[in-house]
């Protein structure tokens, strides 16, 4: 969600980065503050939080699972994948490099990406900014020796510089044995790694068992579709998150902090196990819609707390549009986040041959009890209603032809509930058929119970 003021993020007094309408406003990087403040008198300043910069990368690590389970860090800024055996599974790097890209945009960051065939390689080449692709190891020494003394961030950088050492190529080109005397045999290793003469051993990420990430807003919101625009940074890392697990979710839980007070809760059911950020975005939408908040928001976190395992769905070879069938939980999930979680649900069948408590409310795709009942409408009324008898035959707008039956019900005398009847299949003069029953009673009156559609 964009700010209307310029935005930069200081560290030890000096700009560290800005925003397009700070650098709009003439600050740049290493500027220091109090002549940025000058320039930019509305300027919304932070001071770097490596905290928040470490949990950033970590969701990052996350979310890239997906297209390799072989993910490292590279402190403090850096992000490393090891692309090699997924390279048929995505038909190549550049396919591979775009859904990062892609990914990376969605979650509201930046990044440089770069691919090479050793780990440190491509580090460096990320470093400078240079969004190269190698997968050829002929070539890669020749593109390493561009690359600026800077990707090395060598403590000794300058002293190297007075010796006119500029770029790795120069560095390539001095005697390695007096290079090591001067500046230690860190630097001819790390050189080496680079090129893939020594090997370079990375301890690789570990998925959490559960999904929790949060974003802070860079002004309060009260509109459902800015928390929207917030929330779908954090709904693009669950998706990777989830994809990487091969794991979907059912419930979904938004935090929504205030300035004052207790955060706003926001829960999603699911019908179905679900990854897709653009469903969860949908549902989203709605609840939000209808969420009175007490005050503004400052920021929004997002937490899941069961995933379970998510198949992928088998297709056909070739496609009949005329047997797909509905998309029934999508629809019953959609309905439940505009009208309320109690206005759309399932029947399950009861233990019970009662008509009226032989059904109860259960959640969609409950698993159901294999009773045999007879032939049993799907609507009944609410309470029976009585029916006139004329010449021992029931009426409902005219005279009744009893079809079937009688199916005699007898039962709840457990409960003081108890029943007799006898429940006959009946046609109507407008060819309705109807669920009637009589009373095994002295009275015997008649009484219509449902209505088959």
């Amino acid at each position: 969600m964009p700010s209307p003021e310029p935005r930069a993020v200081a560290e030890r007094q000096r700009i560290l980065v800005c925003d397009a309408k700070a650098a709009a406003r003439g600050l740049r990087a290493g500027m220091p503050v109090s002549a940025a403040l000058a320039l930019a008198p509305g300027l919304r300043l932070r001071e770097r939080e490596a905290a928040a910069e470490t949990e950033a990368l970590l969701g990052i690590a996350a979310w890239a699972m997906q297209c390799t389970p072989s993910v490292a860090l590279d402190f403090p800024d850096r992000v490393l994948l090891e692309v090699s055996g997924s390279l048929k599974l995505f038909d190549g790097l550049a396919p591979i490099a775009a859904r990062l890209r892609q990914g990376i945009a969605a979650m509201g960051y930046s990044a440089h990406l770069a691919a090479a065939p050793t780990a440190r390689a491509a580090s460096w080449f990320a470093r400078a900014g240079q969004p190269c692709l190698i997968d050829d190891s002929a070539l890669l020494e020749g593109e390493l020796r561009t690359l600026p003394l800077s990707v090395l961030q060598y403590a000794e950088e300058e002293t190297l510089a007075s010796i006119g050492a500029a770029s790795i190529g120069d560095l390539l080109a001095l005697p390695r044995a007096g290079l090591a005397r001067r500046f230690g045999q860190g630097l001819l290793d790390a050189l080496d790694q680079a090129l893939g003469r020594l090997p370079d051993p990375r301890g690789f990420c570990v998925l959490p068992e559960r999904f929790r990430a949060a974003i802070e807003l860079p002004a309060e919101a009260t509109q459902a579709e800015a928390l929207l625009f917030a929330a779908q940074r954090l709904l693009a890392q669950l998706e990777g998150f989830l994809a990487a697990r091969a794991a979907g979710t059912r419930q979904l839980l938004l935090h929504l902090s205030h300035r004052a007070g207790p955060a706003t809760r926001i829960e999603l059911g699911l019908v179905a196990a679900c990854r897709e950020a653009a469903h969860f975005a949908l549902l989203l939408r709605e609840r939000l819609q209808q969420t009175a908040l007490p005050e503004p928001v400052r920021s929004i976190a997002l937490e899941v707390q069961a995933i379970e395992p998510l198949a992928h769905s088998n297709q056909s070879l070739f496609s009949d549009e005329l047997r797909q069938e509905g998309n029934w939980p999508r629809l019953i999930e959609r309905l439940r986040s505009r009208l309320g979680a109690a206005a759309v649900h399932g029947l399950a069948m009861c233990a019970d041959h009662r008509p009226e408590r032989a059904s109860a409310r259960a959640e969609p795709g409950a698993r159901q009890l294999d009773l045999d009942f007879n032939l049993r409408p799907f609507w009944l009324l609410a309470r029976p209603q009585p029916l006139q008898e004329t010449g021992a035959v029931p009426c409902h707008h005219g005279p009744l032809k009893l079809l079937a039956g009688p199916e005699r019900i007898e039962s709840g005398w457990w409960d003081s509930a108890d029943i007799a009847r006898d429940y006959f299949i009946a046609r109507a003069a407008n060819e309705a058929l109807l669920w009637v029953y009589r009373e095994r009673s002295p009275a015997g009156a008649w009484y219509l119970h449902g209505i088959f559609s």
